[in-house]
């Protein structure tokens, strides 16, 4: 029988690559509707109330479609709506949030030298922010301000680099860009949710009802759409940005987030300006060219590392105090350090790899799960083992973790 790190393991799998899958969908599903509807001509044999036509190839085929703003003169019984991807990447996604961040708050959430937080507050204060995330754009979009869409988008890139910076004032840098990632991601499926989905049900109604549906239900899912498009490339990186120090571990986290957003926009303008057929606007390559750049200067800031030594509670005690600890300490020293640690020693290297830090023994006891995964269960680590770590020592890691009483 599996012991409970190894089948928590691959339950965060299952969920990570759901997550991927249902991202994959959505995000392609959009994209191609962006472009799809950018690329739109008029000709003079459209339909009645017809707004556009595209000819497209693809798979061998020819394939002719044709855009109505508001609805047909009659609804098709085949008619496909595009939602669940939406959902099923949110749901995943927060699934993702619990287990890595909620249940693994003493790990990954919180760190007492920025925040010294209870468990239950790390977390209400990850749930509040993504509720105030959409409560907070949707009034603004149905507000006055809102009527002005360049005007909006600047009003909600101050909103974003304002929670960019107060999420780093809360949480461990890793958890600081997720949540950012996550607290978009929630405005961007809401608009799916709250406003795109009900206002085509309200069009969708009043066809069959035999009335005139409102044009300017389409006009606000096109405005939430067009928003999407635009955040879609900041979440990916996001998202992607817990796998990286040079992101995540810099004293600038908050504002290499920030110019992110920044990035989004020029790359994405690029593509619409493209698939708009407005010809090829070649400053949108050097503008992504100069924040990236900028991005990858601040990263050399400072890294935030760990106190050489911290006071041991909860699971850390435990393993810290499990027999065959000492010998694990002599073990990760010898083997892993070199790298692991504030300023590693191996040629070539510059900042310890995931920001993980295992030179003193408090650190080791804090990281006993990565480190039993990483270099027992597995022989992940060290690469390729460099460092000739034998089987004997990976053995006294498992007894040691097991040990702990928190095997199988």
């Amino acid at each position: 029988m599996y012991d409970w790190v190894v089948l928590w393991e691959w339950v965060a799998i299952a969920a990570r690559w759901t997550h991927v899958i249902t991202a994959i969908a959505w995000i392609g599903s959009s994209f191609y509707f962006i472009a799809l509807d950018l690329g739109l001509r008029q000709t003079p044999s459209l339909p009645p109330l017809a707004h556009g036509e595209e000819w497209q190839v693809h798979g061998g085929g020819f394939y002719h479609i044709q855009k109505y703003l508001v609805a047909p003169e009659m609804m098709p019984d085949h008619l496909t709506w595009f939602k669940w991807e939406s959902y099923s990447t949110w749901l995943s996604g927060f699934a993702m949030l619990v287990l890595v961040y909620y249940l693994g708050a003493d790990l990954y959430l919180i760190d007492p030298t920025i925040a010294d937080l209870q468990t239950w507050q790390a977390i209400a204060i990850s749930l509040a922010s993504l509720a105030f995330g959409w409560i907070a754009y949707d009034l603004i979009c149905k507000s006055r301000f809102g009527d002005d869409n360049t005007r909006l988008m600047i009003g909600l890139y101050i909103i974003l680099v304002g929670m960019a910076w107060a999420y780093t004032q809360v949480f461990t840098g890793r958890a600081a860009l997720l949540h950012l990632g996550a607290f978009t991601a929630t405005i961007m499926s809401a608009n799916v949710f709250m406003i795109i989905m009900p206002n085509q049900r309200i069009v969708v109604a009043d066809l069959k009802a035999g009335r005139k549906p409102d044009p300017k239900y389409g006009k606000i899912a096109k405005q939430r759409s067009t928003h999407n498009n635009y955040l879609t490339l900041p979440v990916i990186f996001l998202m992607l940005s817990n796998h990286y120090p040079l992101i995540f571990a810099t004293e600038y986290n908050w504002l290499i987030a920030s110019l992110v957003f920044l990035m989004g926009v020029t790359i994405r303008h690029w593509f619409n300006s493209k698939h708009a057929r407005k010809g090829n606007p070649h400053w949108t390559w050097f503008a992504t060219a100069v924040i990236f750049l900028l991005i990858a200067w601040l990263s050399t800031a400072p890294m935030r590392h760990r106190p050489d030594e911290t006071a041991l509670t909860g699971p850390a005690l435990t393993y810290a105090s499990a027999e065959g600890f000492d010998e694990v300490v002599s073990i990760v020293q010898g083997r892993c350090s070199m790298c692991h640690a504030a300023e590693p020693s191996w040629e070539g290297m510059h900042w310890p790899p995931k920001n993980v830090v295992l030179e003193t023994p408090s650190q080791i006891a804090s990281e006993a799960q990565r480190i039993t995964l990483q270099s027992a269960y597995t022989h992940a680590m060290p690469p390729a083992n460099l460092s000739y770590m034998e089987p004997a020592e990976r053995d006294a890691i498992l007894r040691w973790f097991r040990a702990a009483g928190v095997g199988g």
